[in-house]
């Protein structure tokens, strides 16, 4: 046996495709979703940029050396990581740490006191709210007037917090770690948005404020967003946020987010897969047991059952009415090829409830149509 090859945790996610929009720790983050079912589909809408040899870095940090500051600003963990490691990269990190001894060190966010804590260091405070401007204000109530402050800024650039510490008579010293540079491969974010809108996608995850406002801006340019925004209203698509910061560029485009609740990637996995596997997800009450929808599959009594992407439209539109009657017209309509009348829909229905296991899943309610058997109380898409 393969021992990198690690065991299933759950089937929670089975059936479910899931895209991930972002760069950073993707494989860590693929890894994890698949050991609970899923098939992950890769769609970076923005990369990271290193400055590991920026000089300018490099000489920020020998002044802090020589200098050391009185205030330590943290504002994204991942920044942070890469400033220690360039600084351990020139030699730096023993004295960088010295430096940072008796300073306050206060971080924007979960995440950027995690980085603080696996750097050895301990963070003085956080803003739980992972804004710079609860930040901000905490520092100005503190006072910063002749105080040294080190910022380091997060990757989409200004946040503002030079200007406001400066105003308020701190000597700033900035650094920028990294910044967002543009997709690995667009064509590859484009699909992804086209795939989403056509409802090959049960979820998309975001762990950055800029990588969820550009794919939200290529689902706009591609014309998905209108589709996207729909079928996350009717709730057959999730789209999750690692926490608030990230969260925002989504509802600014009209969608409401799961957010994690601890703004760390193994609790926006606990999320997703509690959304799908705790019942959160739309369903119907059935006579063979609760029925829920995924991208390539039913979940029928809790198993997975892989369907025809045919069997999925003819589901879809039947799971859609709650147990109502859907005519064969309209079945037709959302067939490939619905010139082919009537017998192709019936023909799909055969098909869908062989692979159902189930006959009597779909009833035939003559000369009107069909309609799934759904008891009339229960959960509801």
């Amino acid at each position: 046996m393969n021992q990198s090859v690690r065991p299933a945790l759950s089937a929670a996610l089975g059936g479910c495709t899931v895209v991930i929009a972002v760069d950073r720790r993707s494989t860590e983050l693929a890894t994890a979703l698949e050991r609970h079912g899923a098939t992950v589909r890769h769609a970076p809408a923005l990369s990271i940029v290193p400055h590991i040899d920026d000089e300018a870095l490099m000489s920020a940090t020998r002044a802090l050396i020589a200098r050391p500051p009185d205030v330590v600003v943290v504002t994204t963990g991942v920044g942070f990581r890469g400033w220690m490691e360039a600084a351990d990269e020139a030699g730096l990190l023993d004295d960088l740490h010295a430096a940072f001894r008796g300073a306050q060190i206060v971080a924007r966010g979960p995440k950027a006191r995690g980085a603080i804590q696996q750097a050895g260091l301990i963070a003085d405070w956080v803003a739980e709210s992972e804004t710079s401007g609860e930040l901000g204000e905490f520092l100005l109530a503190e006072g910063v007037r002749g105080r040294r402050v080190a910022v380091q800024h997060h990757g989409s650039g200004a946040d503002g917090l030079d200007e406001l510490f400066t105003d308020a008579g701190a000597e700033v010293i900035s650094l920028t770690v990294y910044r967002w540079g543009p997709p690995p491969d667009p064509a590859q974010v484009a699909r992804s948005v086209i795939a989403t809108a056509r409802g090959e996608v049960d979820a998309v995850l975001f762990t950055s404020a800029p990588g969820a406002a550009e794919w939200m801006a290529t689902a706009r340019r591609e014309a998905a967003l209108d589709d996207i925004l729909r079928r996350a209203d009717r709730r057959r698509l999730l789209l999750a946020a690692v926490g608030p910061i990230t969260a925002a560029p989504i509802r600014d485009a009209g969608a409401e987010p799961l957010i994690a609740d601890r703004g760390r990637l193994g609790s926006l996995v606990r999320a997703v897969v509690t959304h799908f596997g705790g019942g959160h997800a739309p369903s119907l009450p059935t006579p063979a047991g609760r029925l829920e929808l995924r991208s390539a599959a039913a979940v029928l009594d809790g198993r997975a059952i892989p369907l025809s992407p045919t069997s999925m439209l003819i589901l879809d539109a039947l799971f859609a009415a709650a147990g109502g009657v859907v005519s064969r017209a309209e079945l037709q309509r959302v067939l490939p090829r619905s010139a082919a009348g009537d017998h192709a829909v019936d023909v799909a229905i055969a098909r869908t409830r062989d692979a159902l296991g189930s006959a009597a899943l779909i009833r035939t309610v003559v000369k009107r149509g069909y309609r799934l058997d759904v008891a009339l109380t229960g959960g509801m898409p």
